[in-house]
C-alpha cells in the first residue's frame, strides 16, 4: 500500500537545475504509475513519494483537461494538479524527468508517451475502457525495459484488469484511515463489581495506564460480570484529569437511551468543545440529539444566536430533476429530516407540558380556587399544537435557518450553532472549507454514517467526516462519539444489521 510518506517540508523545492540523475537515493528503475482518479482524489498525491520515479501517463493529462472545467472537489484538484506540472517545467523537462521533493528525498516526476499500440484489447470501443487500457499499456511498456512499475489507482476494476495482465497495482492509500483502528471516541474498561462501585476519578489514571487516550476521549468502566452496570467518565484536554458524566435530563423531558448517546449529550452540551462528530448508523440519534440541543442551546439557555442547519444535496437513488420554487421551497425537500426531526421534539414538548398541566390544574382543583391565576404561569397545550405542525416559525423568528451547504463558501459564522448532517459524503477539503467558516463563539457539529456513502468517489476511509475526525482527535476543543445501537424502532435496528 502506498501510505502517507510526505513530510512538512516535502514541498521545499530543490536547486533549479539540479539534474535528475544526480538526487541521492534515487531508484530511476522504480517507478510508480498514478492514474487520473489518484490526482482527482489527491491533487498532492505527487509529494507523496520518496527515492522513485512518479509516472504521469499522457492520457493522464487528457484526461484531467476534461475535469478542470467541472465544479466542486473533482474541478478543484483537477486545476490543482495541472498548476503544479505547471510549475514543475521551469525544472526542467517533463518527459526528461524534474526533481518533485526537495533533494534529500529523491523523487522526480516524468511523463510518458502514450502507446502506439494496445496489445493486449482490440475489442473494447468504449472510451473509459480505451483510457484505462492506454494506462495498462504504459505499464506494461516501462516494465519491457526492465523498470519495476507499480500501478497506483483507486479504480477496484483497474486493479483487477491490471492484476489479470501480470502487472502490479495498489490503491492510493495517503490519509486513509483503517476500519480497524478507527477513533471511536470512547473505550471499554472491566472491573469487579466492589471496584465499581467504590471507583472515583483520582483512580483512573492507574486504571487507564495502558491505554493511549486523547483529549475529550469517554472510558466506559464496566462490570465484568454484568456489562449492563457501568459508570461513564470523560478524559479532560488537561492531563491525567477526568471527571465522571452524569445522567442529562433536557426540559425534563429527554434523556440518553444507551450510553453512547450520554456521550454525544455531554458533548453537546459543553459549549467549551467548538467542534463535535457524531457518527454511527441509521437510528443512532445523531440528528435527534442535534437538533434538540441545538434548540435548547439557542432557545432556552441564549448561548448561541441561531441553530443553523445543512447537508449536502445528494439524492438517494433517480434524482426527481429540478425542484420547483424558490431556495427555500426547494430546500424544504432536502431538509425534510430535519423537520420531521423537529417537529417530534415539540410534540413531546406538547404532550410532556400537556401532562403538566393537567397535573397543576388537578392540584389547584384540590387546594381551592385561590390559585386560579397560576394556572396562566404554565404552558397551555391548545397554544402550542399550531407550532409542531409549523415548524418554519421558528425560521421566522430567526431561533432556525435551514441553508444550502453550496452558499456556505466566504461566510463567517459567528455566535451559531451550525449542524451538518450526512457529512459522509463531503471530501476532506469541502469539510475544511464549511469548519473554517466558524466564527467567534460558535459551535460546529458534523454527524453521519461512514457506511452509508451516496457519493461515488468517496469511502469509509477517505470522506471528510473519517478523516476530520482522524486528524482532530488530539485537539482540546473537539470531542467525537461512534453511536453504535439504533434507537429509531425495532424494524430499523432490524434493517440496519440484516440488510
Amino acid at each position: 500500500m502506498v501510505n502517507e510518506i510526505s513530510t512538512k517540508g516535502s514541498l521545499k523545492k530543490p536547486p533549479q537545475h539540479e539534474s535528475p540523475e544526480t538526487l541521492p537515493s534515487l531508484r530511476l528503475n522504480r517507478i510508480f504509475v498514478l492514474d487520473t482518479n489518484v490526482l482527482i482524489h489527491d491533487a498532492q498525491s505527487l509529494y507523496a513519494f520518496k527515492g522513485v520515479v512518479v509516472g504521469i501517463p499522457f492520457i493522464v493529462l487528457e484526461e484531467i483537461d476534461t475535469l478542470k472545467r467541472e465544479i466542486g472537489e473533482k474541478g478543484r484538484n483537477a486545476r490543482e494538479a495541472i498548476r503544479t506540472l505547471d510549475n514543475l517545467r521551469s525544472k526542467g523537462r517533463l518527459r526528461e524527468g524534474v526533481p518533485l521533493n526537495h533533494h534529500t528525498d529523491g523523487s522526480i516526476l516524468k511523463v510518458f508517451p502514450n502507446p502506439i499500440k494496445i496489445e493486449f484489447s482490440d475489442y473494447s470501443q468504449d472510451p473509459h475502457d480505451i483510457k484505462d487500457n492506454a494506462i495498462l499499456q504504459t505499464v506494461q511498456n516501462l516494465i519491457k525495459e526492465g523498470n519495476q512499475v507499480t500501478l497506483v489507482t483507486k479504480d477496484i476494476n483497474v486493479r483487477v484488469k491490471a492484476d489479470a495482465l501480470g502487472l502490479e497495482a495498489e490503491d492510493y492509500t495517503r490519509g486513509i484511515i483503517s476500519t480497524d483502528h478507527f477513533y471511536k471516541g470512547w473505550t471499554q474498561v472491566s472491573v469487579p463489581a466492589a471496584e465499581l462501585r467504590s471507583l472515583n476519578v483520582k483512580q483512573l489514571p492507574e486504571l487507564t495506564k495502558n491505554q493511549e487516550l486523547w483529549p475529550n476521549q469517554f472510558i466506559v468502566v464496566e462490570n465484568e460480570s454484568n456489562p449492563y452496570s457501568v459508570r461513564l467518565f470523560r478524559h479532560l484536554a488537561n492531563g491525567e484529569h477526568f471527571q465522571e458524566v452524569q445522567n442529562i435530563s433536557i426540559m425534563n423531558t429527554f434523556e440518553a437511551k444507551n450510553i453512547q448517546q450520554l456521550m454525544a449529550l455531554d458533548l453537546l452540551m459543553d459549549d467549551r468543545i467548538q467542534l463535535v462528530t457524531l457518527l454511527g448508523p441509521a437510528g443512532t440519534g445523531k440528528t435527534f440529539l442535534t437538533l434538540l440541543v441545538g434548540l435548547y442551546k439557542v432557545a432556552y439557555e441564549h448561548i448561541y444566536r441561531k441553530l443553523l442547519v445543512t447537508r449536502p444535496i445528494i439524492a438517494l437513488g433517480a434524482d426527481i430533476g429540478y425542484l420547483p420554487g424558490d431556495i427555500q421551497e426547494k430546500l424544504h425537500y432536502w431538509m425534510q429530516p430535519v423537520h420531521d426531526n423537529l417537529e417530534f421534539i415539540f410534540s413531546q414538548l406538547s404532550r410532556g407540558t400537556e401532562e403538566q398541566y393537567n397535573l397543576t390544574r388537578k392540584k389547584e382543583g384540590k387546594e381551592g380556587g385561590n390559585n386560579k391565576q397560576k394556572r396562566f404561569k404554565y404552558f397551555d397545550p391548545e397554544q402550542h399544537r399550531g407550532e409542531v405542525q409549523n415548524v418554519e416559525r421558528l425560521q421566522q423568528k430567526g431561533i432556525l435557518s435551514l441553508e444550502a451547504i453550496t452558499y456556505m463558501r466566504g461566510r463567517s459564522i459567528p455566535f451559531q450553532f451550525v449542524f451538518i448532517d450526512e457529512v459522509q459524503n463531503l471530501t476532506p477539503h469541502e469539510v475544511k472549507t464549511i469548519v473554517s467558516r466558524a466564527g467567534e463563539g460558535t459551535k460546529v457539529i458534523l454527524a453521519g454514517d461512514p457506511y452509508q456513502i451516496d457519493s461515488p468517489y468517496l469511502d469509509f476511509a477517505s470522506n471528510g467526516l473519517t478523516t476530520t475526525t482522524d486528524k482532530m482527535k488530539n485537539q482540546s476543543l473537539f470531542g467525537t462519539v461512534f453511536l453504535e445501537a439504533s434507537e429509531r424502532s425495532e424494524l430499523a435496528k432490524l434493517a440496519a444489521d440484516v440488510l
